[in-house]
């Protein structure tokens, strides 16, 4: 930090790459978002870089980077007035008879890539697989943002009452207040099924097994061995248009009525530490296959409970996925 603070850019770099991934994760928590965590990250940088010579060069720099990263999505949170969601959120489910929901203009909760969390040890806090799944994050945006922070550096960081009160700049009283609140909010919003939230950290076998089955049943349009893959009370949401259903017959007759003509592609992927499927299709009379879908799966007792199926994520590069197959 001192020679950071002689205004050595190259070196100050080096001290802000050591918890680069972890503030990403962090910003992400916040925001709900891949893409505007990334922008906050790099607004973290310059804010960090510009104030280095103000620094106590005897206080934590970690904890430092974290103020000014939560600070940022503080502000970005007020200045956007609205957090991200999902389909269940915000509506019914749709059944086959039923109507169409109108369109709804909403902010979308985004999938953050795995391959960014590969070198980063899954038993740290800061990317456990139970605080980062969608499920959790989803629970998450319904905290009020300061709520949302306090939670975060407490429940999920692990954090001391006076180290969340020096993040956010208010008393030990004020944090235990509003993480009580917030953890009656989290208890209400998470999954019923879902109690116990230190699961593994990683994909065990038994849900690579259910998602080979699932990706071998598109590919083969068998719809006896997609039904065998899914809970009877598969939830499956459609972002994009949006919309979700309630049952593996809806599904089921969603994908074989609605799915573009032409030929599909699935490829296993991770986002958020859950099992993932990017979505290739080659319309008739085309050469190629272009990415047109990203899949978060959910996989419980050996079926899929949960599908959120994305647009192309904007920063699929990010998630190692090619725009096109040959």
């Amino acid at each position: 930090m001192t020679a950071a603070q002689a205004g050595d850019q190259e070196l100050f770099a080096a001290l802000f790459d050591r918890h680069r991934r972890e503030l990403l994760v962090h910003c992400y928590r916040m925001l709900g978002s891949f893409h505007e965590a990334e922008d906050l990250l790099q607004e973290t940088f310059e804010k960090a870089w510009r104030g280095a010579d103000r620094v106590d060069t005897s206080s934590s720099p970690r904890a430092w980077l974290y103020r000014i990263a939560t600070n940022a999505c503080l502000d970005a949170l007020r200045r956007r007035g609205r957090r991200r969601v999902l389909p269940f959120d915000i509506m019914d489910p749709v059944h086959p008879e039923g109507p169409m929901p109108a369109a709804a203009d909403e902010l979308w909760l985004e999938p953050f890539p795995d391959r960014l969390l590969s070198d980063v040890d899954p038993g740290e806090t800061v990317v456990q697989r139970e605080t980062i799944e969608l499920a959790f994050l989803a629970a998450l945006q319904h905290l009020p943002p300061r709520q949302r922070a306090a939670f975060i550096a407490r429940d999920v960081l692990g954090w001391s009452a006076r180290a969340t009160a020096t993040l956010l700049g208010t008393s030990e009283v004020s944090v235990k207040s509003a993480l009580q609140r917030a953890r009656a909010i989290m208890k209400e919003r998470l999954p019923q099924r879902r109690d116990d939230w230190g699961a593994a950290a990683g994909l065990g076998d038994r849900e690579r097994e259910v998602l080979r089955r699932y990706i071998d049943a598109h590919q083969h349009d068998d719809v006896e061995a997609l039904a065998e893959a899914l809970a009877d009370d598969v939830r499956v949401a459609y972002p994009q248009i949006p919309l979700w259903s309630d049952s593996r017959d809806a599904f089921i007759e969603a994908t074989r009525e609605h799915a573009p003509p032409g030929d599909h592609r699935f490829v296993a992927t991770g986002a958020n530490r859950q099992p993932a499927v990017a979505i290739y299709h080659r319309a008739p009379g085309e050469p190629v296959f272009r990415l047109v879908a990203l899949e978060v799966l959910r996989i419980e007792g050996g079926r899929v409970t949960e599908i959120v199926d994305f647009d192309v994520p904007q920063p699929y590069a990010a998630f190692g996925l090619a725009p096109t197959l040959g």
